[in-house]
């Protein structure tokens, strides 16, 4: 069985190759996360906004299904950004860890 850290390395290389997918004229074998790619900066972080937001919404209802759901559209939106941004997960988890410390 994967382990959670192994998933989260996965869908990083996946978003790794789509933004490769992206930045190619593979326009018929485009996906979800090529296209956010494609539309630029502006729109990946508009996607972490809008996830955000619904996730506030979510917390204050009792639907932990619901909740859980728009948790996981964030991580993956925060995690499409941070590819955007040129950085990584590991990079915010050290950030986490020296203010641990």
């Amino acid at each position: 069985m994967i382990s959670n850290l192994e998933f989260l390395q996965h869908l990083t290389k996946v978003i790794k190759d789509r933004r490769r997918q992206a930045d190619s004229s593979q326009e018929n074998l485009d996906s979800y996360i090529a296209r956010l790619f494609r539309k630029g900066i502006n729109k990946v972080a508009q996607k972490v906004g809008e996830e955000a937001v619904e996730l506030v919404i979510e917390a204050k209802d009792d639907d932990d299904k619901l909740f859980k759901n728009e948790a996981a559209d964030l991580l993956f939106h925060l995690m499409v950004l941070l590819e955007a941004k040129g950085m990584s997960l590991e990079e915010v988890i050290e950030v986490l860890e020296e203010r641990h410390r």
